[in-house]
């Protein structure tokens, strides 16, 4: 509209307008301004005694000593790390549903309401003569409409790229399923050394203090001997420092022991201060793995959780090489619509159409070969990945089987040691009682006697780990893909069968599966 048919009055009330709409909007604005607000203390206070229990709810209780095989079944069950994991591949199928549903066609629905104070009224000029108007003003709108649409479109460019977009995502949730089994796998082989170190806390725990007691008197007695000049001094500072040595020893077995439960207890989502005992086997049955090298191979290629999820991203990356070269074609898109208009100046108030429409970014054709040269590319860095990955799996065989063996070694040999010790502070214990030895000798051998013992428990739970190790080097689960139910008791009956299939597999008499 020309500036001269608008009288000054009315061009000073269009110009107040928005400067008082701008005002209005900034006080708003500045009132609802987000500003930080910490916690309080009472609230960090209720946060923290609901993180507390919701940590350790929906457990089963722990009913008695805790054998192996439940030990497992709750790391399983109930720790965090796992149920994380647990977590991420279910928001990964949930995205892969969202992604799926992508695949449709987009139907819209639409409905509004205008209003105005006034009609639109227009006039128009003439093109010789700007000043002059060939009609007076009219219009052909109501001042209050009401609208409605219903759409249907399809775009069969954006259908090619969400369906490559939905495999890439289905691949997605494989990926996070091997990182689950990694973080199982892993999972029971520090369950394994933690449980025979706990096992080992245990059977010396109450030997500790009566020990550490009998080593306190000894002590005090040289300290009285030598003040009273009962002995040589010389000779009453070494059989002190001796026995502070034997002390020292002691107290640090202690702590160490204390250690070990809360880590046991942690891997298997148990409140660290709840008082628990376990119940391992009578005897030590050392583990044992003989299948044929080349066959160990075979079986970590095809089963490890990396190599599975090294296949899934090259996978991955030749779907991103076809959505690639799927942006190249023009789209298509096919439109479909049913709309209603309630303006009174319109012949047909409702009417529907449809419409075909092709687009194509030539640029891109003129780009293929940069687009196809990235997109190989990314293949070819995903393929040569794996090929690495692949070749570190078959160092980790070899030397996951050559620990394995080191470590039943060691173990053989600890386990000579305690016999040869307990008998020793046996001896050593007879000879004390019958005058023939004196308290240092006594102490010093059972001392030695109890650590050897704590160290040939220590050795099986790192036999255990390195068997552990194995297994998850050849990318064997705890429990099989398909269990009847998920509670305890389910859980360790499938460890223990899936155990028992290991073992024979190992020892050349299962199938490989």
């Amino acid at each position: 509209m020309n500036s001269s048919f608008i009288a000054a009055p009315e061009r000073q009330r269009l110009v107040r307008t928005p400067l008082a709409l701008a005002v209005a909007a900034t006080v708003l604005l500045s009132g609802c301004a987000i500003h930080p607000k910490p916690f309080s203390a009472a609230e960090r206070e209720s946060l923290a005694a609901t993180e507390r229990a919701d940590l350790f709810n929906q457990q089963e209780p722990v009913q008695g000593p805790i054998t192996l095989e439940e030990a497992l079944a709750r790391a399983i069950r109930y720790n965090l790390d796992h149920r994380q994991r647990m977590m991420e591949e279910a928001l990964a199928q949930r995205q892969l549903d969202l992604s799926n549903f992508d695949l449709l066609p987009k139907l819209t629905a639409a409905a509004g309401y205008t209003g105005r104070n006034n009609e639109l009224a227009s006039r128009s000029v003439l093109l010789e003569d700007p000043t002059k108007t060939t009609v007076p003003p009219s219009y052909s709108s109501d001042k209050h409409m009401h609208t409605a649409d219903l759409a249907f479109s399809w775009n069969l460019l954006d259908f090619g790229v969400s369906y490559y977009d939905a495999k890439e995502q289905a691949d997605r949730v494989l990926v996070l399923q091997q990182r689950r089994r990694k973080v199982v796998q892993l999972l029971m082989q520090q369950v394994r050394e933690s449980y025979w170190q706990v096992a080992g806390a245990q059977r010396i725990r109450d030997r500790i203090d009566p020990l550490l007691a009998q080593a306190k008197a000894a002590l005090d007695d040289s300290t009285n001997a030598q003040k009273a000049e009962l002995a040589s001094p010389l000779d009453s500072l070494n059989y002190q420092h001796e026995m502070l040595d034997i002390m020292r020893q002691l107290e640090a077995v202690r702590d160490q022991l204390d250690e070990a439960k809360p880590r046991l207890a942690s891997l298997m989502n148990l409140d660290p201060g709840k008082n628990f005992t376990l119940a391992p086997p009578a005897a030590f049955d050392a583990p044992h793995f003989d299948m044929p090298m080349a066959e160990m191979e075979t079986t970590a290629l095809e089963r490890r959780p990396e190599l599975l999820e090294a296949n899934y991203n090259e996978r991955i990356s030749v779907n991103e090489t076809h959505k690639a070269m799927v942006k190249l074609l023009p789209g298509i898109e096919l439109e479909v619509g049913a709309h209603y208009d309630s303006n009174s100046f319109l012949a047909y108030n409702e009417w529907r159409d449809a419409g075909l429409r092709v687009s194509w970014n030539l640029l891109n054709v003129l780009n293929i070969k940069n687009i196809r040269g990235a997109a190989d590319a990314q293949h070819e860095v995903a393929r040569t990945q794996r090929m690495a990955l692949s070749m570190a799996v078959l160092t980790q065989v070899h030397v996951a089987r050559a620990d394995l063996a080191s470590k039943r070694r060691q173990f053989d040999l600890l386990k000579q040691m305690n016999d040869v010790d307990q008998q020793i502070a046996e001896h050593t214990r007879n000879a004390a009682n019958a005058k023939a030895v004196g308290k240092l000798n006594e102490i010093r051998a059972a001392a030695g006697a109890m650590m050897t013992e704590l160290r040939l428990y220590e050795s099986y739970g790192e036999l255990e780990s390195a068997y552990g190790q194995l297994l998850s080097t050849l990318g064997l689960d705890p429990v099989p893909e398909a269990v009847d139910a998920h509670d305890l008791a389910s859980l360790e009956r499938a460890i223990a069968e899936e155990q028992r299939r290991w073992n024979a597999l190992g020892q050349g008499d299962g199938t490989k599966s």
